[in-house]
């Protein structure tokens, strides 16, 4: 079960890239996500009032809107209107992945820490599979700009999202911050929809589909697996195997849509995830050596 469990968790998470490719035929991105966030605002109170979670302050309720409208708005917006825009799945994933990569690269910045070599390494090989993927060769895969920067705004809002919430969310009830998430994505998409879609879905089973599996699987379920993984002590794990997300994810977009990726991007995935497989061994370390 401490293999089986994070593997799932990991596995339900890099599913979340189909469901959207899976979803996005049929409705615009702004309002197939505020229409995702109202029920999983639906689903979170109900939960809430089953587990009898405690109030939050308001100064605390203000934090985790931020959160939301970076963890959840941002990044999920920007995943979105990626693939909408015809970024391959695997990319897209990949591009998010470096979320490890930019977040050391911010914490040098602020506090002035030296990373070890084997992190300096990482960098450069992050660095490195970067302009393998993004680089562009004829008779290869030709990436769309403005998804690639909307890929990059995605990244942008999950690490400052994950740092925010460090910061001034860690002792937060785990549903109770969820809740409050996925408000603060609501208020931002919902306005979206309104102002910029013509808000015409197509209600077709796979749409249906899409939609159910985005807000009970990767909204509700992924989130009672964390709670089980946090109640385990496996977040280590679940941390580590976070790195094999792209590759999973690349390998169902294969599946099932038969995106196929140019040698140079696949060979800028491995690079990358040897990247931030070195950068999270070298904060391991440096973490037991402070310890010690």
């Amino acid at each position: 079960m401490k293999v089986l469990i994070p593997t799932l968790f990991v596995f339900l998470w890099s599913t979340g890239f189909i469901g959207a490719r899976f979803g996005l035929p049929y409705a615009e991105p702004m309002s197939f996500l505020a229409l995702r966030m109202i029920l999983n605002l639906a689903c979170l109170a109900l939960l809430l009032f089953l587990w009898r979670a405690p109030w939050p302050k308001r100064r605390d309720i203000g934090h985790m809107l931020v959160v939301g409208l970076l963890l959840h708005g941002i990044y999920l917006g920007g995943v979105f209107i990626a693939i909408d825009f015809g970024t391959p799945t695997g990319v897209t994933a990949l591009l998010v992945g470096l979320q490890p990569l930019l977040t050391t690269l911010i914490a040098v910045s602020l506090s002035g820490f030296r990373p070890p070599p084997r992190q300096i390494a990482g960098l450069l090989l992050g660095v490195t599979g970067i302009v393998l993927v993004l680089w562009p060769q004829e008779g290869t895969l030709q990436l769309p700009v403005a998804g690639v920067l909307c890929a990059l705004a995605a990244l942008l809002g999950i690490t400052l999202g994950t740092l925010y919430q460090k910061r001034f969310c860690q002792q937060q009830h785990l549903l109770q911050s969820t809740f409050w998430q996925y408000l603060g994505a609501a208020m931002l998409f919902t306005p979206a929809a309104l102002w910029w879609d013509e808000r015409a879905i197509e209600w077709s089973l796979t749409f249906s589909l899409a939609l159910a599996w985005s807000v009970l699987v990767l909204s509700v379920i992924t989130i009672l697996l964390l709670l089980l993984l946090i109640r385990q002590g496996e977040i280590n794990r679940v941390t580590s195997l976070f790195f094999l997300v792209p590759p999973a994810t690349a390998l169902q977009g294969y599946l099932w849509f038969n995106e196929s990726l140019a040698p140079q991007v696949l060979i800028g995935g491995v690079i990358t995830l040897l990247a931030v497989t070195l950068i999270s061994t070298a904060k391991n370390q440096t973490s037991d050596a402070s310890r010690e």
